[in-house]
């Protein structure tokens, strides 16, 4: 309970602030796009402390430097409930992402190395219900604190439940001697500021791309240049160095590589979905940010009844058949969310959406018990890092990949759609001709004809976004089918062997 407050706090606070954007560029005299960077800030101060979180963690204590972090990440998000502007909330959310970088690093080693090999699957699937949970909850807690009260409590929440986790982190935890007789080196300050340029650049590439037509500008192309260079100086200086502050020789042990392949594919799966049916329910069917959080809750349902299933199912079948059952799993409901109409009543989807959850849980703890299970705990806090920051990383471009093909395809569906719009074909003159007649009787003749026509428009524009959402989710179900054959490259790890992370 206690490493899992401090996760669960950081997992929820990625996805409660998104639905508050525009309440929040209200409040503080700033437009939408420059909303945007309360997320970005947030999510680049993130990716930068994920891998170097296992060298702060031997270099201060893995214990002192988790309460040090859950400490900041509850000050910085009082600042961010109390800013009166937006440079004040972006240096905040700044802080709170530095502060929530090793949260979800730190408190699965811990949670782990506290239980003996053999429970260590059910601990990870105790463990779930609160990464799992959280990113479903986030935007129907969000919509429901920024309607009922307002957008800066979705920022106080976080005290009282930093609160509780200090004090019972303090009590209950206490570090191994690996940790605590570890000599980690110096600061590679160097590395850390390679790391902080390529991800950062990164990160802007993604939140502005598809705004600032990729690289049709310069500022687009000038971050493509920061990250190629960032990118290979950090790669070149930090498997030269003995002491390297990420350790990415860890890659070089099978089942962890190939883990991260896959964590990175299933960040972009979920991410993409969670991004995807809130915005679908809210720009199609007209719901409130409230009710679009309520229509994907069911979910996190799903979520909560697979976990301890799972948890029981590793210590009796090979993880890897967990792993694709999940990612098949996943990849047919995204297939049934792809045959959505504009017709379907609230309850419509709640089965795909709550088997969804289902599934994603068959995926969470089996990947850690195969990625991590093979290495030596000397290199696990590095490791969890690495782990965490591809899943980060393949949320991100997830996310990116949906919203561009969501803007591309509504603009080919369009263009394909009005081919059909003429007067010569008998269809559309008959809905025409019905339009006209129901505007007739409020209206002139020559009004009725126009208010027809932009009738036709608007429903044209529908269908076009309609299709370009369906042509998302059937990429995200051949991603997930594509992600199945990958496990069966893994070496197979028996039930309750030590693992680490997720």
């Amino acid at each position: 309970m206690a490493v899992m407050l401090a996760t669960f706090m950081e997992v929820l606070d990625t996805s409660i602030a998104a639905v508050s954007l525009p309440y929040i560029a209200g409040s503080l005299s700033a437009t939408t796009d420059e909303a945007t960077w309360v997320l970005t800030s947030y999510l680049v101060a993130n990716a930068i402390v994920l891998p170097a979180s296992g060298w702060f963690s031997q270099r201060f204590g893995r214990k002192r430097f988790l309460i040090a972090c859950i400490m900041i990440f509850t000050v910085s998000s009082f600042l961010c409930g109390a800013a009166t502007s937006l440079w004040m909330i972006l240096v905040a959310r700044a802080m709170q992402g530095a502060g929530g970088g090793a949260l979800q690093p730190l408190s699965q080693s811990i949670l782990l190395e506290s239980f003996p090999p053999a429970k260590r699957g059910q601990a990870m699937a105790a463990y779930g219900f609160g990464v799992v949970v959280a990113p479903v909850l986030g935007p129907t807690l969000g919509g429901w604190i920024t309607e009922t009260y307002t957008w800066r409590w979705s920022f106080y929440i976080n005290i009282p439940i930093g609160i509780l986790a200090v004090i019972m982190i303090s009590r209950m935890v206490t570090d191994p001697p690996y940790i605590r007789d570890a000599k980690p080196g110096k600061l590679d300050a160097i590395g850390l500021g390679l790391l902080a340029i390529w991800l950062a650049a990164l990160q802007i590439i993604l939140d502005k791309g598809q705004e600032d037509d990729w690289f049709g500008s310069s500022l687009i192309r000038w971050m493509a240049v920061f990250l190629v260079v960032g990118l290979v100086a950090f790669l070149w200086r930090e498997l030269r160095m003995y002491k390297p502050l990420v350790e990415l020789r860890v890659l070089k042990y099978r089942n962890f590589g190939i883990g991260c392949l896959q964590i990175f594919m299933f960040g972009g799966v979920v991410y993409g979905m969670v991004t995807l049916l809130p915005l679908f329910f809210q720009t199609l069917m007209g719901y409130t940010a409230l009710a679009a959080g309520i229509a994907v809750a069911p979910r996190g349902i799903g979520a909560v009844f697979a976990m301890p299933l799972v948890g029981f199912l590793m210590t009796k079948f090979d993880p890897r058949r967990l792993i694709g059952v999940g990612f098949l799993g996943v990849g047919i409901c995204n297939l049934y969310l792809g045959h959505v109409t504009l017709d379907i009543a609230p309850t419509s989807l709640f089965w795909a959406i709550t088997i969804s959850g289902f599934f994603l849980g068959f995926v969470f703890v089996p990947l850690a018990t195969v990625a991590m299970g093979t290495l030596p705990n000397e290199v696990i806090n590095s490791a969890s890092g690495i782990y965490n920051l591809f899943r980060n990383l393949g949320g991100s471009i997830g996310i990116a990949v949906v919203n561009t093909l969501l803007v591309r395809h509504e603009q080919v569906h369009r263009t394909e759609l009005v081919h059909s719009v003429t007067l010569q074909n008998p269809l559309l003159r008959s809905t025409l001709d019905t339009f006209q007649g129901l505007m007739a009787t409020r209206v002139d003749p020559v009004d009725a004809m126009h208010r027809a026509l932009k009738l036709l428009e608007l429903t044209v524009d529908q269908q076009a976004a309609l299709w370009s959402y369906v042509d998302d989710f059937r990429y995200l179900a051949l991603a997930a089918f594509f992600t199945v054959p990958l496990g069966w490259l893994l070496v197979k790890v028996a039930p309750g062997k030590k693992v680490a992370a997720h």
